[in-house]
């Protein structure tokens, strides 16, 4: 109960103000829907880490109905990148090279997102790496636990919308 708690308490800094619908807090990873775009996402904070961080850091897994997008993933980067920064990430012994820049990350294409997302189910931690601004390498991670019921939830959360 504390944890979840905790992660209630920590998922919420993370999501955006317009986000209206809690659809479940699962473990780590929080389900949301924002009625007003609309779309749903799976959400979650990565582990703390005690060194400075430019942004609030945070992955999503988004469905957007009416563009046809299900399952995209997204991150956002605790540091600023540096330019032309390799962003990796890596999920038991699977590793995607993500697109991005300042201080996000994608997956390159739909096939990378449904790879990305296949793992995600059946590993207990990802962690993206890349190297910031200041020339320092750095890493987010993320527990998994709680992931594949937050994207789930987020998924049917919008599955009746057109």
């Amino acid at each position: 109960m504390k944890k979840a708690l905790l992660s209630l308490a920590l998922i919420s800094l993370a999501v955006p103000l317009a986000a209206r619908d809690n659809l479940g807090i699962f473990s780590d990873w929080g389900a949301f829907r924002d009625p007003s775009v609309p779309r749903c996402y799976a959400i979650a904070k990565p582990q703390p880490d005690k060194l400075a961080r430019d942004y609030a850091p945070f992955a999503t897994v988004g469905t957007w109905p009416r563009r046809n997008i299900r399952g995209q993933v997204h991150f956002r980067l605790s540091r600023k990148l540096a330019q032309s920064s390799e962003i990796a990430l890596q999920i038991g012994n699977k590793k995607f090279l993500l697109s991005g820049g300042g201080g996000d990350a994608w997956a390159a294409d739909q096939t990378m997102d449904a790879a990305i997302v296949a793992a995600m189910r059946s590993i207990g931690s990802m962690s993206v790496r890349a190297r910031a601004s200041n020339g320092r390498r750095f890493s987010d991670t993320y527990n998994l636990a709680g992931a594949a019921t937050a994207m789930d939830a987020a998924t049917v959360g919008c599955s009746k919308v057109r």
